[in-house]
């Protein structure tokens, strides 16, 4: 049984984390679209709509 342990502990991975030779280069290409929605309420849609040039 302890050879089949000695066996076995030989097959496990080893891991192994080194740093980098060259610095970690990141582009980012990144376009920001900017959306203002204004809700009204109805009351307020029904001025604008009885008073076409309140805002003009």
């Amino acid at each position: 049984m302890l050879v089949s342990f000695a066996i076995l502990g030989g097959c496990t991975p080893t891991i192994r984390i080194e740093a980098p030779e060259r610095p970690i280069e990141i582009n980012l290409n990144v376009k920001i679209d900017q959306e203002i929605r204004i809700r009204l309420d109805k009351d307020v849609e029904d001025m604008i709509a009885s008073n076409p040039d309140l805002f003009q």
